[in-house]
């Protein structure tokens, strides 16, 4: 993609593309059929601009500022700041300040760092459209089109812009992303009389974000970017994307964080106010306990976590898309899945063509050449097979024997399709290949060895067991049946209703065998406590005997038409006992997703094809991979770069593990929060004195928040990684119930020492600087308790980066005491006893919370 800067002059769009003729569009637009030359489309680039709506351009600088200025707690805490230099405490004005200038540098260049990275990833998967320049094909970015350019559109393809079809055969648009409906919209290149109205009903016209269900056509771009009616609906929805399971559970610890300061602010206030009777002095104690329950280091964490987790994954072949999809990943407890290029290599080789007898006849591989030669729908990997027998090409002389006059596109409810051709002689011949069974009851003849006889019933029981014969063996096997249109020579377009009257050829028979590393990744799943299920439109024969060498049990099977007798209550209870799914079109996949989440799974679907898009959008998580139609995709949250089921198994671990370090500051933050709540309650209830002065108290926090912001570098246990990980609100209130006053409990053991082992009751300096190390030490040192199930430094060890912050830290807060900014924070300092006292009460704080810890972990198993 060219390198280019673009500065839209201002557009001068056609005024009604969708109501005006097609000569007057392309008066205003001076396109021709061999489309714009490469001038002529860098220089509409500059007039128009990138074909990019306002929710997928990027955040300019000054935006990203304003967006983190705007944060609440950013709100909260300049609030806070101002009202202390109001009232004259400018040391905790400047204090704040300095946490606020922190929290917003470090969240605008980590996000910065993470948007740059995300922005790359994405280029790795970026939706092309195929265009016509200077009177080629070629591929281009979508963001590269501009009005004028000429497209050519299959099934599969998104709508790369707003456009009007030159040329269209049996084209099948999905609009159910603009209007809402399901069923595929039929389009027509014949000019009509249009009626002023809705302009998604408009025949003639296709819109950006929707896609081709089948069929093809020609069209000329006519509006991009935000002008299109897509564009239109993003700009006033732009940053209104619907919240993720990872953003509600964001939401609710923040709004948990919120209630703890509502709560505890106004008691430290009243309590501190009547029993010391200095009400400033008492407000501005409790402006800075609320700044120290702000959790204003949470986006940070968040935003460093997520892009570190993409980067990562991107080094295992796997692109996020979307980076709060990273959680559901994690979360994943079922995967379904199509078989081919998952469990299987994805290599489709041809092994036999034969007859309707089973026997092998050369006429059956050059129709089948033929047709899969000259269809231009959607190819896929049967197709790929039988091309690869390239001889075919010159040993039929295609280009002077045939000529192509039409063909039906393939649907997934006939699934099969034909071409129309005129060989020398003028004849036409229509040519069909799909789905066994169906093309079956279409066929009322047969072709033995060119002696066209009727296909009695006998008949096709004979060649239903041979083809249940080769798919027992993993064969996946396709029908071929022809039929000449004679009389039909000056037709020029065909429809579904000439598939009749057809003689059956033969068959092609595919094998894609099992990939090795198949049953290795299963088992990894597996250990991941992810169950794998199948959801293929293949038959149960191929579909038992692929699974079955991949070590999945394959006795049990559930099809599509017993699928499609269930109701919804029905299939929610069946998706529970199978895991194999066979003979399925698309809604029976995407029934399956809805099911499995209404029995509470978080279900990732992985697909590559246009009949996948309606799971992919279903599922929690949509798996594309690079090489699948640009809809499936545009549909997904993750794409691999490789179709492997090793590369998803890798994916999911670090989705686990970039939630596990999340967590681990959530936790932290909450427990720490809520006994800081009991502590500052109560020794405001019973000393005569500040429990620490607000700079202090501001300090502690400044400082506390460095040390976790190596959170992002840490390791997570194996065992975190073992389990689907959901956001828990119930766990976590029980964590903060139990862990939270533990620091209480030592805190007050704080106060007590203070008060009669150092007589710190007529010396506020002494107590407050007492108070200030050991609530920073404990605070500091309890994370690596926190972050593991095990026993910590023992049976798990943190990052270097993590044990480095820590230990900085707390030696900068030793150092405080005693430093020449004491006396400016009120510090004094401490006799050499208190430092004895403080490493055994930093000992019993670790081993009560570690006793907790395992109590909690047994009683949630």
């Amino acid at each position: 993609m060219p390198h280019v800067s673009v500065t839209p002059e201002p557009q001068v769009y056609p005024r009604n593309f969708v109501e005006g003729s097609l000569q007057e569009l392309k008066d205003e637009l001076r396109f021709t059929d061999q489309g714009l030359s490469s001038q002529e489309a860098e220089r509409r680039l500059s007039q128009y601009g990138f074909n990019e709506i306002a929710r997928e351009k990027p955040i300019s600088a000054l935006g990203r500022l304003w967006s983190h200025l705007k944060n609440p707690l950013v709100i909260l805490l300049s609030i806070l700041g101002l009202v202390s230099w109001f009232t004259g405490d400018i040391r905790a004005a400047t204090v704040i300040l300095i946490m606020v200038i922190l929290g917003i540098v470090l969240r605008y260049f980590q996000e910065m760092r993470a948007d740059k990275a995300a922005q790359k990833l994405r280029a790795m998967v970026t939706t092309h459209a195929t265009v016509l320049r200077d009177g080629k094909q070629i591929e281009l970015p979508l963001k590269l089109l501009v009005p004028g350019d000429v497209v050519i559109l299959s099934a599969g393809d998104m709508i790369p812009a707003d456009v009007r079809l030159l040329f269209c055969k049996d084209l099948f648009v999905n609009q159910a992303s603009l209007t809402g409906e399901s069923l595929p919209v039929e389009k027509t290149d014949r000019e009509q009389q249009i009626l002023p109205g809705n302009p998604l009903e408009h025949a003639q016209s296709c819109f950006l974000g929707t896609n081709v269900v089948s069929g093809s056509a020609t069209a000329v771009v006519v509006r991009t970017g935000d002008e299109t009616y897509f564009g239109g609906l993003a700009v006033s929805i732009a940053g209104q994307r619907s919240q993720t399971s990872f953003d509600k559970g964001i939401n609710r610890f923040t709004w948990l964080m919120i209630r703890f300061i509502l709560i505890m602010v106004p008691a430290v206030f009243v309590i501190n106010g009547f029993s010391r009777h200095n009400w400033l002095e008492a407000f501005l104690f409790a402006l800075a306990v609320a700044v120290g329950l702000t959790p204003e280091m949470l986006p940070m964490i968040v935003s460093v976590n997520l892009s570190k987790g993409a980067i990562a994954m991107s080094k295992k072949k796997v692109i996020v898309k979307r980076l709060n999809a990273i959680q559901n990943f994690g979360a994943m407890d079922v995967l379904c899945t199509d078989k081919t290029g998952t469990i299987t290599r994805g290599k489709i080789v041809l092994e036999e063509y034969l007859d309707v007898r089973g026997k092998g006849n050369g006429k059956v591989l050059e129709y089948g050449y033929l047709n899969s030669y000259f269809h231009t729908g959607l190819k896929n990997l049967l197709d790929d097979a039988v091309l690869e027998h390239e001889e075919l090409e010159e040993g039929l002389r295609l280009k002077g024997s045939y000529e192509k006059i039409d063909e039906i596109p393939f649907d997934f409810e006939r699934k099969r399709m034909s071409v129309v051709l005129r060989n020398k002689d003028g004849r036409h011949l229509l040519i069909c290949k799909g789905a066994v069974e169906g093309m079956l009851e279409i066929a009322n003849y047969m072709d033995l060895n060119g002696d066209i006889q009727d296909f009695s019933e006998d008949d096709k029981r004979y060649s239903l067991d041979l083809v249940h014969g080769l798919n027992r063996k993993g064969f996946r096997v396709v029908a071929l049946s022809y039929r000449w249109l004679d009389g039909d020579q000056g037709k020029k377009e065909y429809e579904i209703t000439d598939e009749k009257s057809l003689a059956l050829l033969g068959f092609l028979s595919f094998f894609d065998p099992p990939k090795e590393s198949a049953p290795e990744a299963l088992a990894r799943l597996k250990k991941l406590n992810v169950d794998v299920k199948i959801l293929t439109g293949d038959n149960e024969s191929i579909t038992s005997y692929i699974c079955s060498q991949v070590g999945m049990q394959a006795e049990r099977i559930l099809c599509g038409p017993e699928i499609e007798k269930m109701t919804d209550k029905e299939l929610a209870v069946a998706v529970s006992r199978y895991d194999l799914f066979a003979r399925l079109i698309p809604d029976h996949k995407r029934r399956i997703i809805r099911a499995l989440q209404e029995n509470g799974h978080v279900t990732g679907f992985m697909g590559d094809g246009v009949n996948d898009a309606p799971a992919l959008k279903a599922a929690d998580i949509g798996i594309s991979v690079d090489s699948a139609v640009d809809v499936a995709k545009e549909s997904s949250d993750i794409i691999l770069l490789e179709n492997s089921l090793l590369v998803l198994e890798q994916g999911v671990a670090e989705g686990r593990s970039v939630f596990g370090n999340i967590v681990k500051y959530i936790k932290m933050a909450a427990s720490s929060n809520f006994g800081n709540m009991f502590s500052v309650v109560g020794a405001s209830a019973f000393l005569p004195f500040l429990p620490m002065l607000p700079i202090q108290v501001l300090t502690n926090n400044l400082l506390y928040d460095f040390s976790q912001t190596t959170i992002p570098t840490d390791k997570v246990d194996e065992d975190w990684l073992v389990k689907p990980r959901k956001w828990a609100i119930s766990e976590l209130q029980r964590f903060i119930l139990f862990i939270g006053p533990i620091s209480s409990i030592f805190d007050y053991a704080t106060f007590f020492i203070m008060l009669y082992v150092f007589h710190a009751r007529n010396n506020q300096a002494l107590f407050h600087t007492g108070w200030f190390v050991e609530s920073l030490f404990t605070q500091t040192l309890i994370i690596h308790v926190i972050r593991t199930n095990k026993i910590p430094f023992l049976e798990s060890r943190a990052s270097w980066q993590l044990i480095m912050s820590s230990v900085i830290i707390v030696l900068i807060g030793a150092w405080l005491t005693v430093s020449p900014l004491a006396p400016a924070l009120g510090f004094v300092p401490l006799p050499a006893f208190y430092w004895i006292l403080l490493f055994i009460i930093l000992c019993c704080y670790v081993l009560l919370t570690q006793l907790v810890k395992n109590l909690l972990k047994k009683a949630q198993s």
